[in-house]
């Protein structure tokens, strides 16, 4: 099984002076559950090379047995460094494609049109895609086949109004993803805030914040198992 794991090449928290970028426990969680189960995994970003990660994420009362496991890991690391431009990438090589939060997704990957046509070619191919927290901006301008989004009349979840308003940056994000997804017609779910929450709809597999990581990463596999067979 191929692997593809989209990260984000944005740094600046909008116009605070501050960082952003990835956030780590939605790489690292996953990425083991893909190891674990023996996938062959490949990191890619916009720009390539060493992707942003958001300091805060980083910092100790965030960090988890996956994000120690993954800043120990050798292979893992020189992978973040050295992430593939996603340019040279095609959905044709992978069985299913992934794309963790933080919140520099809502700047270049809801935005990237490479990106966006990277989802729409595993969409029309029949592979499962999965996003996690902000991870799910890159669906915004993604469509079926049809020209409708690609989310509307699809069961999905993702990073809350309420959770961006309680880490306070509701004013600085481009806009508010679950208000996005509900625009676009997405039948949005969610738990209450900072809870595991995983939806899954036909081939979209989505979780709700970095809690959710490791169950949507695991839902992933259990739907490429069901189209897979």
């Amino acid at each position: 099984m191929k692997v593809l794991i989209v990260l984000t090449s944005h740094h600046a928290l909008g116009d605070t002076g501050k960082k952003t970028g990835f956030w780590l426990e939605e790489l690292a969680a996953p990425y083991y559950v893909f190891k674990n189960a023996g996938a062959n995994i490949t990191l890619a970003s916009p720009k390539g090379g060493q992707a942003p990660l958001d300091p805060v994420s980083n910092d100790p009362a965030y960090q988890t047995e996956s994000t120690r496991r993954f800043e120990a890991d050798a292979e893992a690391t020189a992978a973040l460094a050295s992430t593939v431009k996603l340019s040279h990438v095609s959905a044709d090589d992978f069985d299913t494609v992934f794309y963790p939060g933080g919140h520099g997704p809502m700047w270049d990957l809801a935005e990237d049109r490479t990106s966006i046509a990277l989802i729409e070619a595993f969409w029309k191919a029949d592979r499962p895609i999965g996003f996690v927290c902000h991870g799910p901006a890159a669906l915004r301008h993604a469509v079926k086949a049809d020209g409708a989004p690609l989310v509307e009349g699809l069961a999905l979840t993702c990073w809350t109004n309420s959770e961006e308003d309680a880490v306070g940056l509701s004013d600085v994000v481009p806009f508010l993803l679950e208000t996005e997804m509900r625009k676009l017609g997405g039948q949005f779910e969610r738990t209450d805030d900072w809870g595991v929450h995983v939806v899954t709809d036909g081939l979209l597999t989505t979780g709700q914040n970095p809690a959710s990581s490791a169950s949507a990463a695991s839902r992933l596999l259990e739907q490429f198992a069901t189209v897979d067979s």
